[in-house]
Parts: C-alpha cells; sequence; structure tokens
C-alpha cells in the first residue's frame, strides 16, 4: 500500500506533522548539507566559492555564469558576487563572448586551487558513491529524481499565494 498524502490540502488549517521517513531523510539531507560546508571550511572558502569552482570543474574551463547557475541551483546575485570575489583574488578572469556574454576562465592560481581543493573532494564522492552497486546508483538517483519533483510541484502550489 503506498501510503502517499498527496491529496492533502495544504491550505488546510490542519497542523501537520512531520513522519519519521519525513524527519529521517531531513535529517540525512542536512547532514549531507553539514558535510560539504565542513569541505568548504576546510578548504578556507566560502559555500558559494566552493560550489562555484567545484561548478567551473564540471563544465570546464570558459563557462557562462548561467551554465553555473544550471547545475549548482545558486541564485543569480549569488554567483555575481562569489565569481566576483574569485576574480578579485586572482583565481578566475573573464573573456568576452557573443553580445554580452562573459566567459569565465580559470587562472593558473585558479587551476591549483582547483586541484588542491576540489580534486580531493570529487575523489572522495567517487569513492563513496563507488561503495553502492550499479542498482543501487540508479536507485537512489531515481527516488531522488523523484522526490525533488515532487517538492518542487508542491512548492509550486504555494508561490504567489497570501495567507487566507
Amino acid at each position: 500500500m503506498n501510503d502517499n498524502n498527496n491529496d492533502n490540502d495544504i491550505f488546510s488549517e490542519e497542523t501537520p506533522s512531520i513522519s519519521r521517513p519525513l524527519a529521517a531523510f531531513n535529517k540525512f539531507y542536512k547532514e549531507i548539507h553539514d558535510i560539504y560546508h565542513e569541505m568548504s571550511v576546510n578548504a578556507g572558502l566560502s559555500d558559494s566559492s566552493f560550489d562555484i569552482l567545484y561548478s567551473i570543474f564540471e563544465l570546464g574551463d570558459g563557462c557562462l555564469q548561467s551554465d553555473i547557475r544550471r547545475i549548482s541551483f545558486l541564485p543569480k546575485q549569488t554567483i555575481n558576487s562569489s565569481i566576483h570575489k574569485l576574480e578579485k583574488d586572482g583565481y578566475i578572469y573573464f573573456s568576452n563572448g557573443r553580445g554580452r556574454t562573459k566567459h569565465i576562465n580559470l587562472t593558473e592560481e585558479g587551476k591549483i586551487l582547483i586541484q588542491e581543493k576540489i580534486y580531493p573532494v570529487i575523489k572522495c564522492e567517487n569513492n563513496s558513491f563507488s561503495l553502492l552497486d550499479k542498482e543501487e546508483q540508479i536507485l537512489l538517483l531515481n527516488v531522488s529524481d523523484k522526490y525533488s519533483k515532487a517538492l518542487r510541484n508542491e512548492f509550486n502550489k504555494l508561490k504567489n499565494t497570501r495567507r487566507r
């Protein structure tokens, strides 16, 4: 039996409860977030700078801010301020693209920073993910995708609504 509560009115006056599985999932999510925060601090970077450097590595040199936003889910303003700090610190520079677009490129110092701070994290992630067999990896990805889509759908119901 599937114990979904999809029919619950999110605008009802009824006080919601947090199920044990949801509480466990929330703990898991927050623990993962905390692990990455610790890695950012250990690397001497802000969370956003860490995410941006990770994204540049994933996307490749010469990527755009919009590319970083698409894979990091960071707000535009956060990306903008963080990349300007990374530029000021000498880790990236901008080159002109089509129209008004600016490509984000790593300086030699930026490449070294990624090698020293981002490579080890990716290696740890790969090692950890490889502890799951292929079926577990696929299941984790499929279930995570299903949940994130359902959550986005539910949260979209809250957008542009006012308290009743």
